[in-house]
């Protein structure tokens, strides 16, 4: 077992190579190709077709798994880089003389807040005769960035937080075919 609780094992890494280098293997056009002639050939030489989607079966939950796998290390990767800037960018406005420090701690208010606190820097921006024009525009730009990263991650937050429900019988799940029925 690993040292530290955030370290991968041996057998983890291992796994996560094969997976990565698995996945980007079979994800090439070529090897898609491959697997349509391999099963063209299975058909052609008259094998039982049933061992063939087994096969296929098997390898295509084994595929999806390495690449959920691979997917899963890059959002924990992203997520920790995402938690790193965050720390910096408080600490930059703890420290900065003059900054608000309100702004700290931004990214786990409601997006409500966080547009109205954009809205706020964009005015005390333009009303700061101190501030360079192109580097009121930089930093508008950026404001406005972040914002909308911040509404992003909300909405995949909300839709990840929710399922989809079954429909009722006898029930539209589209209004407008609920209109017309």
């Amino acid at each position: 077992m690993a040292s530290e609780p955030n370290q991968k094992s041996r057998a983890v890494l291992i796994g996560d190579m094969i997976s990565d280098r698995t996945s980007k293997l079979f994800a090439h056009p070529y090897m898609q190709i491959g697997v349509i002639v391999f099963c063209a050939a299975w058909f052609a030489a008259g094998l039982r077709t049933d061992l063939l989607t087994a096969a296929l079966s098997i390898l295509a939950i084994t595929l999806t798994q390495m690449v959920l796998n691979s997917q899963y290390d890059r959002e924990a990767d992203a997520h920790r880089r995402d938690i790193a800037m965050h720390a910096k960018l408080d600490e930059l406005i703890a420290a900065k003389k003059g900054a608000r420090n309100e702004l700290v701690g931004l990214e786990e208010k409601d997006e409500e807040e966080i547009v109205q606190l954009k809205e706020e820097v964009k005015e005390a921006l333009e009303e700061s005769p101190a501030v360079d024009p192109e580097e009121r525009e930089q930093a508008k730009r950026a404001v406005d960035k972040a914002a909308e990263e911040v509404k992003r991650e909300v909405r995949r937050k909300r839709t990840a937080g929710t399922q989809k429900k079954p429909a009722v019988a006898g029930r539209s799940k589209n209004k407008k075919t609920a209109e017309r029925a």
